[in-house]
């Protein structure tokens, strides 16, 4: 009896397993390809998943990691050659580096001295000023520093941004001692957000401005720095505060209409070229004494190094504010122009350049700097390509320019008094000429055409209003061009390329055929509260254009869509939600949710969520084409 009751519920099994497999072999032909499922990660420490994180964002190029395992005397000196690279790369310094090293020095030296003079005129300051911060921030650099090639001093462009800006909020003409104690005050507070930017390891904020906005805002500042300079060339008295093309012009044309005070027997002294050395036209001055016919010259330059001015700086009161605004901005500007110096020719020569230790460096510097009668120095392009040029070994060459300045401050400066201010001009002009990076716009033209629109709106917001106007149109377009990257991502279409089970964008590969009955829609981006609306309803019209194309044709209609999720590297809440809400409109629709490969952070989201079991998991693949043969198998049997 028992033996005939087991062997009827061994048939029933038997049966069973029979309809199983019948059913398995109607869903899954014999010669079917196998069809992996999605992996889903195991669960994660939320602590370890969060270090992990700061890690990545923060410690990206896991700068402790020479540090493991050594003992606690090599941590000691690795930590002060981290701090201080010249005891690493002083160990093998030679007489040939040396050499390499002066020659650079020398070179760059006689390119910065009559630089530094002309900027600290851009910046409304005594030009003694321009020499002192070409002597001590260079020395800094060279011990703190990690670039061998940049060259250290005041810029063009920081100059004028700083001059412009000091100039909103004190007249350097009515009240000099106020202007150069706020200064002063800009100075340290850029040196401090340099180097707080490069304590935390923020540096990557610096990126948020744009090449193409950069490009743009340096060749209107060149072309605004070089009107300037048509004051001092032309000997122009009473020349307009303001930095806009339309202003300068209206004091270069009143100017002349009125006549200037310049002898004509002596006008070719202001017209010397910029290649002619300031020596020969001190001398030709001072020997013809022009400057009694009117021709501008520098006069007195205060003898000596570097005064202290920690006394000078705003700790307290209504400038505290105002140095600190001006010296975020002058700050971050000069960092940028730095860390792109930098990164050039450290790649030029093939060397690791860290950004994080090059912040540290310049706020260093800048802050000794501002304590030192020194305004905002950075990484100069044209003597850095000097000093590249001139065979520069290592940052000795900033100390053997910083020394030639020291001397220059102890012994020339008085020579300087005749030295007239045209020649500076042309010097600063030829100088700022080559920030127009024609070849750079051009570029920006034919890859990117909304990169070209930040360029030229920075390019004419410094043109045609100020430097201040042009800079916070830079960094609008530069966010503005972020926000419709991650508000707008790019979404398409794909299609089977013949003989494959490849799907590629059909736009790109127009050989590509879509699959009767399904809609393959590919997602480019991480799907956060920003898009999220914007995916589901851009599928949406997909589904919509697709469904009145293939009714216009009388075939017959989606049944099928496929996400390719490749693309999406996150999702939040706002996106999971998004899914629910496109998963119900496809349901009514009657056309079924399929998820082609996501990725593992999202696999783990859609099932934390229970999205994953809405829409089940036999709606989830790990490829497209796993995808569509389980959607249409009749195609899988014709391939």
């Amino acid at each position: 009896m028992s033996s005939t009751i087991h062997s009827t519920d061994e048939e029933h099994q038997t049966k069973e397993m029979d309809i199983r497999s019948l059913s398995s072999s109607r869903r899954h032909p014999q010669n079917a390809p196998h069809i992996h499922k999605v992996g889903v990660p195991p669960k994660q420490n939320l602590f370890k998943e969060f270090k992990a994180t700061v890690k990545e964002t923060l410690f990206a190029d896991d700068p402790l990691r020479p540090f493991k395992d050594q003992p606690g005397s090599k941590k000691f000196v690795m930590g002060m050659q981290t701090l201080f690279p010249i005891l690493e790369w002083g160990r093998s310094y030679n007489f040939t580096k040396l050499r390499g090293d002066i020659i650079a020095g020398l070179t760059i030296a006689s390119l910065c001295i009559p630089q530094d003079i002309g900027y600290a005129k851009l910046a409304n300051l005594d030009p003694q000023y321009g020499l002192y911060s070409s002597f001590v921030p260079p020395l800094i650099y060279a011990f703190m520093g990690s670039s061998r090639d940049i060259a250290i001093g005041p810029v063009a462009v920081v100059s004028l941004l700083l001059g412009t800006l000091l100039q909103n909020e004190v007249d350097y003409k009515a009240d000099a001692e106020a202007y150069r104690r706020l200064a002063f005050t800009a100075t340290f507070f850029a040196g401090i957000t340099q180097a707080t930017l490069g304590f935390f390891r923020l540096g990557f904020l610096i990126d948020f401005l744009s090449h193409a906005a950069v490009v743009g805002f340096m060749g209107g500042a060149a072309i605004t720095i070089a009107l300037q300079q048509l004051k001092g060339l032309f000997g122009i008295q009473n020349f307009t505060k303001k930095t806009d093309i339309v202003s300068v012009l209206h004091s270069v044309f009143g100017a002349a209409h009125h006549g200037g005070k310049k002898n004509k027997k002596f006008f070719w002294v202001p017209a010397i070229a910029p290649l002619i050395s300031v020596v020969l036209s001190t001398f030709f001055v001072f020997i013809t004494r022009a400057d009694k016919h009117g021709v501008q010259i520098v006069r007195h330059i205060e003898k000596g190094i570097n005064p202290s001015s920690v006394k000078e700086i705003y700790f307290s009161g209504q400038f505290l504010l105002k140095g600190f605004r001006i010296g975020v901005v002058a700050g971050m500007i000069a960092l940028t122009e730095a860390v792109a110096i930098g990164r050039t020719f450290a790649s030029m020569k093939d060397y690791q350049l860290d950004g994080n230790k090059e912040m540290v460096a310049l706020g260093t510097m800048n802050v000794v700097g501002s304590m030192t009668s020194c305004y905002v120095a950075t990484g100069s392009f044209s003597r850095s390509a000097v000093n590249y040029m001139a065979g520069c070994q290592t940052a000795v060459s900033n100390i053997v320019m910083s020394f030639i300045v020291f001397l220059t401050l102890q012994f020339i400066t008085p020579l300087f008094k005749y030295t007239p201010n045209a020649i500076l001009a042309a010097i600063i002009i030829s100088a700022v000429l080559g920030l127009i990076d024609f070849e750079a716009a051009i570029l920006i033209w034919k890859i990117d055409k909304f990169d070209f629109i930040a360029c030229m709106g920075a390019f004419f917001g410094v043109v045609f209003s100020s430097v201040e106007i042009g800079l916070l149109i830079a960094v609008s377009i530069s966010f503005a061009k972020i926000l419709l990257q991650v508000t707008r991502p790019r979404t398409a279409i794909l299609g089977k390329l013949p003989g494959t089970t490849v799907y590629r964008n059909i736009q790109q590969y127009p050989g590509a055929t879509k699959v009767q009955g399904v809609l393959i829609v590919r997602v480019d981006s991480a799907i956060y509260f920003s898009n999220s609306n914007y995916i589901k309803e851009r599928i949406l019209r997909w589904l919509m254009d697709e469904e009145e194309q293939l009714k216009s044709s009388f075939q017959p209609k989606i049944q099928f869509l496929i996400v390719e999720m490749s693309p999406v590297t996150d999702i939040d809440t706002s996106g999971i939600h998004a899914l629910e809400e496109l998963h119900k409109s496809l349901h009514k629709r009657d056309v079924q949710l399929i998820l082609a490969n996501p990725g593992p952070v999202v696999i783990d989201k859609l099932h934390a969520s229970h999205f994953a079991t809405t829409i089940g998991e036999d709606k989830i693949f790990l490829t497209v084409a796993d995808a569509v043969s389980a959607c249409s198998p009749k195609l899988v049997t014709e391939v």
